[in-house]
């Protein structure tokens, strides 16, 4: 064997070890995020270029496709997530349907606790102080009941204000909001708008 096909060899074993990382870097992370995330997501999270996502996604859905894979990769209006096959789930379900259902993810409890300490708050005040977009968030914490709009805020283009529910108090087991805990000053500041919106 020459030099030449000795340095291809370790090239190609190279790319298939880099494939490889990739694979199990966007599995991980697909693990880890417990909303369902888009390419473009996954590229920023991994630091992987777009295309490297994809071919990790495209692996991994043929990983799963095998028969002895408990899971699938769901892509739903562009977002991956990772769940238990489907035929795998009526079993399943008994135990950790419940749970799931219960179950806020981080993005879904620093939303909730923006609303908590800030309400009544417009969906674009939560949105200033999170950095990032809480449509799905306020959505998806209003199905839950744990929110509820409070009326329009009284400037132009009257934003919907949102502020927790009973069900909310229910479940966090607080008789009001007053008995909420008590937030130091840096974390009061987190929950501080500068200037109106």
């Amino acid at each position: 064997m020459t030099n030449l096909d000795l340095t291809k060899e370790t090239a190609a074993k190279k790319t298939a070890i880099t494939a490889f990382n990739n694979v199990a870097l966007i599995e991980a992370i697909l693990f880890l995020e417990a909303e369902a995330v888009d390419e473009a997501a996954l590229s920023r999270i991994s630091s992987l270029s777009p295309e490297a996502v994809k071919e990790a996604l495209e692996k991994l859905e043929s990983r799963y496709a095998e028969p002895d894979s408990g899971l699938e990769l769901q892509v739903v209006s562009g977002r991956c997530m990772i769940f238990p096959k489907k035929i795998l789930w009526e079993t399943l379900k008994t135990r950790y349907g419940k749970r799931n259902e219960n179950r806020l993810s981080r993005a879904a409890m620093e939303t909730l606790s923006i609303v908590a300490y800030s309400q009544p708050i417009t969906r674009a005040e939560v949105e200033a102080i999170r950095g990032t977009q809480a449509d799905n968030m306020i959505r998806l914490l209003i199905e839950k009941n744990l929110i509820k709009e409070m009326g329009k805020k009284d400037v132009p283009g009257k934003p919907v204000q949102y502020g927790t529910t009973r069900e909310f108090l229910k479940v966090f087991g607080l008789a009001s909001i007053a008995d909420l805990p008590k937030l130091d000053e840096s974390e009061a500041e987190r929950f501080e708008l500068e200037g109106e919106l």
